[in-house]
């Protein structure tokens, strides 16, 4: 099972992972969540560019380290016999990832750089399936598919000790 993937670099931040790297994570949830050639956009910025997101979509003035953009086909109305190309059902939106904010949390959390890094775009991935973190409950579920899945990749536990 394989994603594909649309990069976007716009950060020269030091330890920013390979396009290897993150279509290897991304293919690791595909895999687990039994999907095919769904198509994600990532984009991986700075602390200016993420925070004028944050403010802008969850009115929070301040980098964060991920934000998930999930993509929703707007309801449309096509002439008999006109049906839309299905490949635009597989496009499951954008992710942006602030390099800065992961590279500060993972020696603030004293992680490895990369395993963060897996944590973060499989955390964000998970939000454009429709998994969020709000209620106990879902935060539970959410959490333990994100170990299980950086499990299989040779990641630790990514809630154990911080």
């Amino acid at each position: 099972m394989s994603a594909i993937l649309d990069l976007q670099l716009a950060s020269d931040c030091s330890d920013i992972p390979t396009q290897q790297d993150i279509q290897l994570w991304l293919d690791s949830l595909l895999s687990y969540q039994q999907l095919n050639n769904k198509e994600i956009t990532v984009r991986i910025v700075d602390d200016a560019e993420i925070q004028q997101l944050n403010q802008q979509y969850r009115g929070k003035d301040q980098p964060t380290n991920v934000l998930s953009f999930p993509f929703e086909l707007p309801e449309l109305v096509l002439p008999d016999g006109v049906h839309l190309d299905e490949s635009i059902s597989n496009f499951l939106g954008d992710i942006v990832i602030c390099a800065q904010v992961v590279k500060r949390e993972s020696k603030e959390q004293n992680k490895i750089i990369g395993h963060h890094w897996a944590h973060m775009l499989i955390h964000g991935t998970l939000h454009l399936l429709g998994y969020d973190h709000i209620r106990e409950q879902d935060a539970e579920a959410m959490e333990g598919i994100e170990i299980a899945i950086l499990q299989k990749l040779a990641i630790d536990d990514p809630y154990q000790n911080h």
